[in-house]
């Protein structure tokens, strides 16, 4: 089994996939990963880091294996595993799992989800997990972050990323065909323009 600080290390698009089948604990509960998007730094419009530093984004600078959470539209958590090398600002995007430790506390979480959806879409596996604002920059390299065996080539899909409007067409979520926790795709819609 690799060293997870060594495989953490890797550019982004080989992080990603090898994070399916990986598990992340938190607060009694722990979730199989099997959704996820690569965003990779000053070479992605898409990513938070795309225009360099920031007080939001600053971890995705540091050393791989700490979490970036952020809060968006006003009320979701979502977490993402920082990669690559210190100092060049890339992250994976964790968008769905199937919890497979703490289902009572992931439920009392997520009160009115089956449990298909307990941690089906970014926001529902950061509520699953319990994680919000107070653990960005967590340390995920002490037992928080454990790699499974890697999901088999035949099994891993490809597409776009969900939502985004810049750099939309690049086939950088990666998802296990097949598993019922995987989120639904959703394009981004196009802005209305001015006039």
């Amino acid at each position: 089994m690799p060293v997870l600080s060594e495989v953490l290390s890797a550019p982004v698009l080989e992080v990603a996939p090898r994070l399916l089948g990986a598990t992340l604990r938190h607060d009694g509960v722990a979730v199989r990963i099997t959704e996820v998007e690569a965003y990779d730094g000053p070479n992605d419009p898409g990513s938070h880091a795309y225009r360099g530093p920031t007080p939001r984004n600053q971890v995705m600078f540091g050393p791989p294996g700490h979490l970036y959470v952020y809060f968006t539209y006003g009320m979701h958590f979502c977490c993402n595993v920082v990669c690559g090398p210190a100092g060049v600002p890339s992250a994976v995007l964790l968008r769905a799992g199937e919890v497979v430790e703490g289902i009572d506390a992931a439920r009392h979480r997520r009160v009115r989800s089956t449990d298909r959806d307990l941690a089906r879409g970014p926001a529902r596996l950061c509520q699953a997990l319990g994680l919000d604002l107070r653990h960005n920059t967590l340390d995920l390299t002490g037992g928080a972050l454990t790699l499974g065996e890697p999901v088999a080539p035949e099994l891993i899909r490809t597409g776009p990323r969900v939502g985004l409007r810049l750099a939309a067409d690049r086939p950088w979520r990666f998802w296990v065909d097949g598993e019922p926790s995987v989120s639904r795709y959703v394009a981004a819609k196009p802005r209305p323009r001015d006039r």
